[in-house]
């Protein structure tokens, strides 16, 4: 089992910026992707960014030219710097790692937009 631990999440400003971590711990193996999904209030989740461990990115329509996603792979842990936020950015932003079939949550972070 992988053992996920996220932080970085808080209030922010319209137009400010946030970066989140995600650290894996456990039976780690490779390749791999980690990333991050996000759930609003009364909306499912959905996909945010995710980069697999050969350096493969995916973005969701809605954060792409504002959102990056790098990763350490030597340390298993994944980043989500958000620029440009927007109240529509407000959710649980939730890390995801994925091997092969498995694949696992954190317990997620919140992430406010708001003045």
């Amino acid at each position: 089992q992988v053992q996920l631990v996220e932080s970085g999440g808080g209030l922010v400003p319209p137009g400010g910026s946030l970066r989140l971590s995600c650290a894996a711990s456990g039976n780690i193996f490779s390749p791999n992707a980690m990333g991050w999904y996000r759930q609003a209030p009364g909306k499912p989740r959905e996909l945010v960014a995710t980069a697999t461990s050969g350096g493969i990115t995916n973005f969701a329509d809605s954060v792409k030219g504002r959102f990056t996603i790098s990763r350490d792979n030597a340390k298993n842990t994944v980043y989500l710097q958000m620029n440009s936020l927007k109240p529509d950015d407000t959710a649980v932003y939730y890390c995801i790692f994925q091997w092969r079939t498995y694949y696992t949550y954190g317990q997620g972070t919140q992430v406010t937009v708001s003045s």
